[in-house]
């Protein structure tokens, strides 16, 4: 760890100037230079002086900071499932999205496929149509949506999708403990 370069961006954070965090902590503003640019490393009391000016604690301090949260997503990160019978394939475009409000998935049918029929549940399903067209099949009721067209349902009926040409769509669904 960077001692130094930690304590200058806790001090910017802090909208304090060298010489203001020198003050406040009882130092010399070169020391504050020194110690920012690793020329110079703090007693234990010293730096627990420094860090109280700061907000911080030593524990807080020298934590293990989080790995940053993934935002952007590319195919490299995809999970694929092809299931050759029902002639479709589902791309869990998000890793691990099962655990968050939202699972967006690409699934896409060739002609003649369909999703595997799914049981009653509880959440929403939410859907965009890429490419083709296809049919939502809730209980007795069938759905035509085409490319463009946006789906929306509740799935308290046994549901699935099919196509007879094939398609392409983003679907997204949520959990049942949403």
């Amino acid at each position: 760890m960077d001692i130094g370069a930690k304590i200058k961006e806790l001090r910017i954070l802090n909208g304090l100037t060298q010489e203001e965090l020198a003050d406040r902590s009882e130092l010399s503003k070169g020391f504050i230079s020194q110690l920012e640019n690793d020329l110079t490393s703090p007693s234990i009391s010293t730096l627990e002086d420094i860090l109280q000016c700061l907000g911080m604690t030593i524990s807080e301090f020298f934590a293990k900071e989080e790995d940053p949260v993934q935002i952007v997503f590319s195919e490299d990160d995809f999970f694929e499932k092809v299931d050759e019978e029902l002639k479709n394939m589902t791309e869990w475009i998000i890793p691990n999205a099962q655990k968050n409000i939202m699972e967006p998935i690409r699934l896409t049918l060739k002609a003649g496929g369909q999703t595997y029929p799914d049981n009653p549940h509880e959440g929403e399903e939410f859907g965009y149509v890429l490419k083709g067209e296809i049919i939502i099949v809730l209980g007795s009721e069938k759905h035509r949506a085409k490319a463009g067209e946006a789906f929306y349902y509740t799935p308290d009926k046994k549901h699935y999708i099919t196509s007879k040409k094939g398609a392409e769509i983003l679907w997204v669904s949520t959990p049942p403990s949403f």
